[in-house]
């Protein structure tokens, strides 16, 4: 009984490490899926926190006064999920970007109709753009990506310690710079397609000029499927390397965010 009272001192702290965690556990790719139960998102989040929690120095937690009251906790837990949301959001920018690049590519294709549910990231996608993602979501787990989001939330107490981080325009002009990477990377992924696509509807339309009689509608729409999952089959070395740098790139710019704050 003794011991109870310096127990309860730590609980507060504890609570805004478990709730940083638990930011990732909402938006970060592999952890925030909806297919995981959200009571093991919620044990995830207590048994890594928990862990963490010991490794953190006093100095992470000196400049706020911590109370095991509901009032003087919300905003500090507040802002601790949105800390482990930003992390998530930055690692899982990649993934859209890859998303982005196979949605174009089905869309030319002629597959954009043909759309089904994803319940990772709650949406709905065409083939192509599911089957890009999920394997650059194997990619991200390839190289670490899971840890390295762990990693990120557990050096960002050194720092930013609880209750001082600000959406600052720092902040903004580094979501603006990513979500511009998104575009680049969808079209560099999409680019060869379109490249062939052009270059297929092009001799289509010759062809109907010289032949009328061809019916180019019935003739054209399966080629254009066929020369799609050729271009795609014969690049997916070149779109793995650029989907494996474009995660290193991120991840390295998410530590030198987090380490300058």
């Amino acid at each position: 009984m003794n011991q109870l009272p310096g127990i309860l001192e730590h609980v507060p702290a504890t609570l805004l490490v478990v709730f940083r965690i638990g930011g990732l556990m909402l938006y970060g790719p592999v952890f925030g899926s909806r297919v995981i139960p959200v009571k093991i998102k919620v044990l995830i989040s207590f048994l890594i926190g928990g862990a963490i929690y010991p490794l953190l120095s006093q100095q992470c937690f000196g400049q706020t006064e911590l109370k095991l009251e509901l009032w003087s906790l919300a905003p500090l837990v507040t802002m601790e999920l949105l800390i482990g949301i930003v992390v998530g959001y930055v690692a899982s920018i990649p993934l859209v970007a890859v998303q982005t690049g196979g949605l174009v590519m089905g869309q030319q294709m002629g597959l954009g109709f043909a759309r089904f549910y994803n319940p990772t990231v709650d949406d709905e996608a065409d083939v192509v753009g599911q089957l890009l993602f999920f394997m650059a979501l194997a990619m991200f787990l390839m190289i670490g990506g899971h840890e390295a989001m762990v990693l990120a939330v557990l050096n960002s107490f050194q720092h930013i310690q609880p209750g001082q981080f600000v959406l600052d325009l720092d902040f903004i002009s580094l979501v603006n710079g990513l979500l511009l990477s998104v575009l680049e990377v969808a079209l560099r992924i999409a680019a060869p397609l379109l490249a062939l696509v052009f270059l297929q509807s092009l001799a289509m339309g010759f062809i109907a000029k010289t032949v009328p009689q061809l019916n180019i509608l019935s003739l054209g729409f399966p080629l254009r499927i066929l020369l799609g999952i050729a271009i795609i089959a014969l690049g997916l070395t070149i779109i793995s390397e650029v989907v494996m740098g474009e995660i290193d790139h991120v991840l390295s710019i998410l530590f030198s965010w987090i380490e300058s704050r």
